[in-house]
């Protein structure tokens, strides 16, 4: 019997292929998108996976000012985040977030409610750090990433 073919391939960061893809998030839900986004940034959608190696691919979301929220998250749902000070904790709704992602001084690609989303969905530790490096938010259907040749998936094909 050949024990070669048996071996469990653990995948390297030298040998992972990362690709570039692209997400619209037109009239999806929030949380389902991020979680499948959240899982391409794992790379759990490849055959090579390996949990702690950045093995998923980059990540562009598109249309993210057309998510939509079921229900009245909108203006009931909360973002906890604590300063550090005392009596600092503050609240936002995803609301809020959204205007957030409007302002002038706000970095590009990074939008700040589906960040904290995203972000909850992945590794607590360095990797999960690293990982969320690999996305990229934009509010319209414009992005600066055609260089990579991102190619378009339909996200609810994915489970």
């Amino acid at each position: 019997m050949d024990t070669l073919s048996y071996k469990t391939i653990s995948a390297k960061a030298e040998t992972v292929q990362k690709e570039w893809v692209v997400v619209d998030a037109t009239d999806q839900v929030l949380g389902r998108l991020c979680s499948k986004v959240a899982k391409i940034l794992r790379g759990k959608y490849k055959p090579c996976f390996t949990p702690h190696v950045d093995c998923g691919d980059n990540v562009i979301i598109i249309n993210a000012d057309k998510v939509v929220l079921t229900g009245k998250k909108w203006t009931d749902k909360q973002y906890v985040r604590y300063t550090g000070y005392p009596g600092g904790q503050r609240f936002a709704t995803p609301q809020v977030l959204m205007q957030k992602s409007y302002k002038k001084g706000m970095k590009p690609g990074m939008h700040p409610l589906f960040i904290q989303t995203i972000k909850g969905m992945l590794p607590k530790n360095r990797l999960g750090a690293k990982l969320l490096k690999n996305v990229h938010i934009y509010n319209g259907s414009e992005h600066p990433h055609e260089a990579q040749q991102p190619k378009v998936i339909d996200i609810n094909k994915l489970k």
